[in-house]
């Protein structure tokens, strides 16, 4: 790795990956007691996609990643870094960021996970633009992938219609100061920890047979409580990031929020003042997708023209820790990902 310092850096090259299995809430209507009117109205989604049983984390990780290379231009083997925010990684260990890192052919870089549930992407992001500027590395990807199917009660109506699968990534190359990311805010309260988490399967509750009796290999989650802290945490983080870079909400060409809920959203996008035309929502396709919902609506931004070189793009998101956090940045790719 090289040790040279850089002022910034800037994102050259985005991908995502979605499973093909579709699971509609028509599907679920079959499987718990729920409806689509009930789904909709609560939460804003449609469908969402699955994995099969034989694909994992590294899997949908890697097609991102190839992706967002190929936009880039960058060859793997000029990537020094790679962070890949995810909890639902292949094993225990090592990282998953290794299994992407062999198979992309990235021989040069290091890699590494990073655990912040959906705020995974935003603290990877941080972390690889860091790393960058303190002359750790030039070039680095970043990539939020999960497969929350497999960490799902299907039983329990109130999270399973929620989740799917998914992976997305960008390339992260060194810039000058004005360019690229321009400010970043994080935070964390681990107080708050059991609004959202999975408890068995670590050092605390190992997998036995209370923890498949009690059903905490799954996600559990306090929804009501997830919900009014989530509103206040992204209006909050949002409006630090903006004001330390100096630019106001109308400056923004597109605010990228984490794809949790509808309702969320729209909360959010009210109290900040964004106007609709300017905000992306796919979780109405494709479902909370966790670290991954960041870096896939980006993706698709760029790769419908929705932004272009020098537009203000502002990523905010949060998850189970709690955490959260945002980042805004100048655009550096061309409009359709060409060029």
């Amino acid at each position: 790795m090289s040790r040279t310092r850089h002022e910034s850096s800037r994102i050259i090259g985005s991908g995502s990956y979605f499973p093909d299995r579709r699971l509609t809430n028509a599907d679920l209507e079959q499987m718990v007691d729920t409806s689509d009117e009930w789904i909709t109205t609560r939460t804003g989604i449609h469908e969402r996609r699955l994995c099969q049983p034989s694909e994992s984390t590294s899997d949908v990780a890697v097609q991102a990643a190839l992706h967002a290379l190929e936009m880039s231009g960058v060859e793997a083997a000029g990537i020094d870094l790679i962070v890949m925010g995810t909890v639902t990684g292949d094993m225990q260990f090592p990282a998953t960021a290794v299994f992407v890192q062999d198979r992309i052919g990235a021989t040069n870089a290091a890699a590494f996970d990073l655990s912040a549930a959906c705020s995974g992407f935003i603290y990877g992001l941080n972390v690889a633009h860091a790393m960058i500027v303190s002359g750790q590395a030039k070039r680095a990807i970043v990539i939020g992938a999960e497969t929350l199917s497999k960490f799902t009660d299907w039983k329990d109506r109130s999270t399973c219609v929620l989740f799917g699968d998914a992976g997305g990534a960008v390339v992260l190359e060194a810039c000058a100061a004005d360019e690229g990311i321009l400010s970043s805010h994080m935070r964390s309260d681990g107080s708050l920890s059991s609004l959202l988490c999975i408890p068995g399967g670590g050092s605390r509750h190992p997998l036995d047979a209370g923890t498949f009796a009690r059903g905490d290999q799954y996600i559990h989650m306090k929804g009501d409580g997830v919900f009014k802290w989530a509103i206040r945490a992204m209006v909050e983080t949002s409006k630090k990031t903006l004001a330390d870079a100096g630019v106001p909400m109308d400056d923004v060409t597109l605010f990228v929020p984490h794809q949790a809920n509808i309702r969320i959203i729209d909360a959010v996008v009210e109290r900040l003042g964004v106007a609709s035309d300017r905000v992306i929502v796919t979780l109405d396709r494709y479902g909370n997708t966790s670290s991954a919902t960041i870096p896939t609506a980006y993706d698709e931004a760029v790769r419908t023209g929705r932004i272009g070189p020098g537009d203000l793009v502002l990523f905010c998101g949060f998850g189970g820790g709690l955490t959260w956090g945002s980042i805004l940045l100048r655009n550096a790719i061309a409009r359709g990902g060409a060029g």
